[in-house]
């Protein structure tokens, strides 16, 4: 065992819910809480042992639900905190976790203190925000934002100018006022009280700014700040005081959103003896195929490029700190239309990359509709898209001049909501999502990719998550082995060992839709190989020395090694 501490977050797998597009239980076409806990059988029979619940909280919905304007209250859309309440017992009955989101960069702009904020200079509220006068009739500085266009509104009342990093309707919490992390503290307290098991934390590595909040570099209009607001000048300050305050009262895991993270800055947010997060999300992977122009300028990604980063995180946090691994999630593609084959092979591909998900060291993440092999969608119209990023990206480019079947391209490939589309149950109207009109289209392909056929067949993509995960909790060397990869530099085949004492895994994937062949390399000294698991029938005879891999396929062995 390495140096770091066995605990039940380690040991899990975490199963994401975004909840607008789960289940809808009363025909509103809106997923709620109650259709939640009509699902928790599913859930359980999957074999997940932490739901994260994506926000629920009250909102006007600017940004579905990450807009929050009050924190201890629960969207009328989405049912009650009784209903809520009911959710959280349910969870516990069956012996699995509940994980709340926390979203404190920034509030909805109808939140009370903003109300009150925006009323007069000298309001008691108003330094809960980022006020800035502006400069010769321009915003106060150059920064974007994440959602196109200046990061800075101009309110009329009090003629001053607001950050809001993300949706004007999101202006950023001012945490360096010492009222505002304490309001934080108490709302997250008030959470963890009611029996919740931990906090995902939004963007929590932009809750410091550059005091001064100095232009940002570059030649355009609007430039990128984050030198200025990611990993800030008190960051750790916060963290710590936050784990100080609240967090270490309780055991509950958390897990932060870090835009931007390097390894080395990750361990400064999860290394045990930081008393800070447990684990974080970074972005490097999700940034493979972004070109020049960020993410809408999508660019072809090598497998030999995906190794060096998942390698990296891997062997650079061992010891150290922990991982989360995830392929998807509510912001990002389906993984099996991004890194798989979502045609012919999308059964054996999305196998495949489960396979890479769950062997490797860290806390994996599945997002709804993943265990499915649910894919990317192409609406034929941006009339049929909701998300507030691809709206505006798709104005800001037709007013830039792009053609329209260019731009709907990208989208495509990075839109938001083609991980929102409502979860496929079954073959009938609306997928088995809603009786009503969903409140975004259904991907169209739900009549062949769906939870009621994925039941019934033995070889489903839904079973093999389950024997994973089943995997995972049998073989400690899957969750605290270390890690080693072979073959660095091939194109096609992803293979690795992990190691844990004498026990030792080999792990090798075919990212290819052609058969390869595999050579064992004369690093890895063994006798012969018992499978674990493999997305395909095992072949008979089989030579570890020279293994013929077919399409897409994964195969994973514990060796025997060479006394």
């Amino acid at each position: 065992m390495n140096n770091l501490n066995r605990t039940w977050w380690k040991e899990s797998v975490v199963y994401q819910i975004y909840p607008r597009s789960f289940q809808d239980s009363n025909g509103d076409g809106i997923g709620d809480i109650p259709g939640i806990i009509s699902r928790l059988d599913y859930l359980k029979k999957l074999g997940v042992d932490i739901i994260w619940l994506s926000p629920v909280y009250e909102s006007p919905n600017d940004d579905n639900g990450y807009d929050i304007s009050n924190y201890q209250s629960i969207m009328d859309d989405f049912g009650t905190i009784g209903d809520w309440e009911q959710l959280l017992y349910e969870l516990h009955s069956r012996g699995m976790k509940l994980i709340m989101d926390l979203v404190v960069n920034h509030s909805s702009d109808e939140h009370v203190w903003f109300a009150e904020s925006r009323k007069s200079l000298e309001n008691p509220y108003r330094d809960y925000y980022i006020w800035r006068d502006g400069k010769g009739g321009q915003e106060p500085n150059n920064w974007s934002s994440f959602f196109s266009g200046s990061a800075w509104e101009l309110d009329e009342v009090t003629g001053q100018y607001f950050l809001h990093l993300f949706s004007k309707k999101q202006p950023d919490l001012n945490w360096e006022n010492e009222k505002v992390r304490r309001e934080v503290y108490d709302m997250m307290t008030w959470w963890l009280d009611k029996g919740i098991d931990g906090f995902r934390m939004d963007v929590i590595n932009l809750i410091s700014k550059v005091q001064g909040l100095p232009d940002a570099a570059g030649d355009g209009t609007y430039n990128f700040g984050g030198d200025y607001f990611m990993n800030g000048p008190r960051i750790h300050e916060f963290l710590q005081e936050m784990n100080r305050e609240v967090l270490s009262k309780y055991d509950v895991m958390t897990v932060g959103e870090t835009i931007g993270v390097t390894p080395e800055d990750a361990v400064k947010y999860v290394g045990e003896d930081r008393n800070e997060l447990n684990m974080v999300f970074q972005f490097e992977l999700m940034d493979i195929d972004s070109g020049p122009g960020g993410k809408w300028n999508v660019q072809p990604w090598t497998l030999p490029a995906f190794k060096s980063i998942m390698s990296k995180w891997q062997n650079e946090m061992y010891g150290k700190g922990w991982n989360s691994l995830y392929l998807n999630n509510h912001d990002q593609p389906r993984m099996v239309s991004r890194f798989g084959n979502d045609g012919e092979l999308r059964k054996e591909s999305a196998k495949m990359l489960a396979t890479l998900l769950h062997t490797l060291q860290g806390t994996p993440y599945i997002y709804q509709g993943e265990e499915l092999g649910m894919t990317n969608v192409k609406f034929d119209s941006i009339d049929h898209y909701q998300d507030i990023e691809t709206l505006n990206m798709f104005k800001e480019y037709c007013d830039a001049g792009h053609s329209v079947h260019d731009i709907m391209a990208s989208i495509y490939s990075k839109g938001r909501d083609n991980a929102r589309t409502p979860m496929q149950w079954d073959t009938t109207s609306h997928s088995g999502f809603t009786t009503g009109a969903p409140w975004l289209t259904v991907n169209p392909n739900y009549t062949q990719i769906n939870a009621e056929e994925a039941l019934s067949d033995p070889d489903s993509i839904f079973h093999y998550y389950r024997r994973l995960i089943e995997l995972r909790k049998q073989h400690d060397v899957i969750v605290y082995g270390k890690y080693d990869l072979l073959l660095e530099q091939d194109e096609r085949i992803y293979a690795y060992t992990r190691t844990l004492g004498e026990e030792r895994l080999l792990v090798v994937l075919n990212f290819y839709e052609m058969p390869v062949t595999f050579e064992l390399p004369n690093t890895v000294v063994c006798t012969s190989g018992e499978q674990l698991i493999g997305n395909y029938e095992i072949n008979k005879g089989l030579d570890l020395q020279r293994l013929e891999l077919r399409p897409y396929e994964a195969q994973v062995f514990k060796l025997k090694i060479k006394p």
